[in-house]
C-alpha cells in the first residue's frame, strides 16, 4: 500500500578536515577533506555496501560533496544532486574559531551571536529529508552532510537529544508517512526501539 512505504536514509557525515582535526568550528564555511577524511570516505564503502541504495545526494560543501563522491564510486553509483538544505549549520564570526576567549566572547543562550539557530538548522534539515523522502518513497537514499546538521535533525525527528554524530559513521533513519522517524544505527551502533541514545 502507497500509505505504509518505508522510506530508508542513511545519513553520513562528511570525513575529517584539517578544521576537524585542529578542533575549529566549520559551519558552513567551505573547508576540505583530508587525507585521512578521504580514508574515512572510503572505509565507509564497507559498512554501506552490505544495503542496496537507490540514490546517493549530498550538502553542496566541498567536503561533503567529496565523501559523497568517493562513497559512491566505491559503491558503484553516482551521485544524484547536492541539496542547499543539507548545509551545515552556519556559525557566523565562531567559525574557524578553537575553544578559548575569543569564542567564548561571542557565545550567547543557544550558540554564537550572528549564528543559524539550532531550530533553524534543525526545521531546515528535516525538510531536507521530507522532501527526499517524499521523492524517493519506499527507496532507500544515502544522505552525506554534516555532524550539527544531522544531530540536530535527529533530534527533532525522533524526539531524542543525540550526541555528536562521528565522521563517516552510519546513522540509519526510517521514515514510515504515518508513524513517523525510527532511528535505527547511531554513530555505526545498533539502537534499541524505546531506550533514549
Amino acid at each position: 500500500m502507497e500509505g505504509m512505504t518505508l522510506t530508508t536514509f542513511a545519513l553520513v557525515r562528511h570525513g575529517q578536515t584539517d578544521w576537524n582535526a585542529q578542533r575549529r568550528l566549520q559551519g558552513s564555511t567551505d573547508i576540505p577533506l583530508n587525507d585521512v577524511g578521504r580514508g574515512q570516505a572510503r572505509d565507509a564503502v564497507a559498512v554501506l555496501s552490505p544495503y542496496e541504495w537507490d540514490a546517493v545526494v549530498s550538502s553542496p560543501l566541498g567536503r561533503a560533496a567529496e565523501t559523497a563522491d568517493l562513497i559512491a564510486a566505491g559503491l558503484g553509483l553516482s551521485v544524484e544532486r547536492r541539496l542547499p538544505g543539507l548545509i551545515e549549520r552556519g556559525y557566523g564570526k565562531a567559525e574557524g574559531l578553537q575553544a578559548g576567549p575569543e569564542l567564548d566572547a561571542l557565545r550567547i543562550p543557544g550558540g554564537f551571536e550572528g549564528a543559524e539557530s539550532e531550530e533553524s538548522t534543525a526545521a531546515r534539515g528535516l525538510a531536507a529529508l521530507e522532501e527526499l523522502a517524499e521523492e524517493f518513497r519506499g527507496r532507500r537514499v544515502l544522505v552525506v552532510s554534516h555532524g550539527t546538521l544531522i544531530r540536530l535533525t535527529l533530534d527533532r525527528a525522533t524526539g531524542r537529544s543525540l550526541p555528536s554524530v562521528e565522521n563517516a559513521a552510519l546513522n540509519l533513519v526510517h521514515h514510515h508517512p504515518v508513524d513517523g522517524w525510527e532511528l535505527e544505527f547511531f554513530n555505526g551502533e545498533p539502537l534499541l526501539a524505546g531506550v533514549e541514545a
